[in-house]
């Protein structure tokens, strides 16, 4: 039961870290919009909800696919492109499910954008947690170097000499 409820907190950290990076997104593209009122792109007044809501459901999306095809591997044994691949297909499963709630009424040529974007999201999320998760790991490993110095020899150990 320990082990269900670490890897639904593990999904839901995931989920909260991709929406604030969606969002974040979101809020440089309403930034842009507000700057620069002529760019070409749809006009939504609420890009930051519009983005962090899919990128919460993309990090649980992508939890679960991580958890399916990565298996029990450490994050040192996935490569960068691999997880990219997963977090792509988070990302495009969710650009689907967006599509399916909205009924299809859009253009093709915004059905294609809203796809391939959550796809791209998804991409990038997913290689910045690889990279988050590598550098928390390699600090805790230089943290526990650290006390290395104070390992000694047990009682009954000789030092040898070469």
């Amino acid at each position: 039961m320990k082990t269900w409820l670490t890897r639904i907190r593990g999904a839901f950290g995931t989920g909260l870290t991709w929406a604030a990076a969606w969002g974040f997104v979101g809020g440089l593209i309403e930034l842009a919009l507000n700057i620069f009122p002529n760019l070409p792109l749809p006009f939504i007044d609420m890009w930051i909800q519009t983005l962090a809501i899919p990128g919460f459901l993309g990090g649980l999306a992508f939890s679960a696919i991580l958890r399916i095809a990565g298996g029990r591997r450490r994050f040192d044994e996935l490569s960068l492109p691999r997880f990219a691949a997963w977090g792509a297909a988070g990302g495009l499963a969710v650009g689907a499910f967006v599509l399916v709630l909205l009924g299809g009424g859009m253009p093709q040529a915004a059905m294609v954008a809203v796809v391939s974007a959550t796809g791209l999201l998804g991409a990038a999320s997913a290689a910045g947690s690889l990279a988050l998760a590598r550098m928390t790991e390699d600090r805790e490993l230089l943290a526990a170097a650290e006390d290395v110095h104070q390992v000694g020899l047990a009682g009954d150990e000789a030092r040898e000499l070469l």
